[in-house]
C-alpha cells in the first residue's frame, strides 16, 4: 500500500523531502513530479525496484530509461561529456530537456542502450524533485508514468492511487502536472542535435 505526500508546490515540507529520500534508500518505487509529467523512479542500484518498473509500464529490455541528476556535477560523473555538450547542458538545465550522453562506468549495464552504451540525462526544474535529489546526493534512476496502452503520462495523483496504489511504495501529490514531451538532445561523438522537440526550447540549435 502506497503511502501518500501532498506536497506544497512552493514551499514543499522538507520532513517529507526527508522521508521520500529514506523511502528511496530503502528500495522504494516512487511517483515524483517533474517540470514535465509525473515520473516513476527509484534508486539506481536497485534491480528489483528496475523490474517493477518494467513491469508496470511493460516495457522491453530495450527501453532507454533516464536519469534525473541534481546538477552538472552529477551528469559529469555519469556520462562522457565534451565541452560543447557542457556549455549547452548548464545553458539549459534546469528544464523540460533530456540529454543522450554516452555513460560512464558509474551507470549500471543494465541502464545503458545495449547496443550504443548511452543514457539519457535529466535535470528537471521541480522544487520538490530537486530538493529530494539534493538530499539523496545520487541520480535517480526514472521513467516517464505512461501506463499500458496509453500514448501520455498520467497527470492526476489520485487516479495514479487508484491505478497503482498496490504496486508502488509512495506517491507524491504535486497537483496536475500536463502531460508534456521534452525535447531530446543528443549529444553523442561530438554532434549534438535535437532528436525530438518537445516543450524546451533551444533557441541556440536552431
Amino acid at each position: 500500500m502506497a503511502q501518500y505526500f501532498s506536497v506544497h508546490p512552493d514551499n514543499p515540507q522538507r520532513r517529507l523531502v526527508s522521508q521520500t529520500v529514506d523511502i528511496i534508500r530503502q528500495g522504494g518505487l516512487v511517483v515524483i513530479p517533474t517540470d514535465s509529467s509525473y515520473a516513476i523512479a527509484c534508486h539506481i542500484g536497485d534491480k528489483r525496484a528496475l523490474d517493477s518498473i518494467r513491469r508496470i509500464r511493460q516495457l522491453s529490455d530495450k527501453h532507454n530509461f533516464t536519469l534525473l541528476c541534481k546538477d552538472l556535477t552529477q551528469v559529469s560523473n555519469f556520462t562522457k561529456i565534451g565541452n560543447d555538450a557542457y556549455r549547452l547542458i548548464k545553458s539549459l538545465t534546469p528544464g523540460a530537456f533530456t540529454f543522450l550522453l554516452d555513460a560512464t562506468k558509474e551507470v549500471p549495464k543494465r541502464l545503458q542502450h545495449p547496443k550504443k552504451k548511452t543514457i539519457g540525462i535529466r535535470v528537471p526544474d521541480n522544487n520538490f524533485t530537486q530538493l529530494v535529489m539534493d538530499e539523496l546526493d545520487e541520480p535517480l534512476l526514472s521513467s516517464t508514468l505512461i501506463l499500458p496502452n496509453n500514448t501520455e503520462a498520467e497527470t492526476d495523483p489520485y487516479e495514479i492511487r487508484e491505478k497503482l496504489e498496490s504496486e508502488l511504495n509512495l506517491i507524491v501529490d504535486f497537483g496536475i502536472i500536463e502531460s508534456q514531451e521534452t525535447t531530446v538532445i543528443s549529444c553523442i561523438d561530438s554532434d549534438i542535435e535535437i532528436i525530438r522537440q518537445g516543450i524546451g526550447i533551444a533557441s541556440m540549435l536552431d
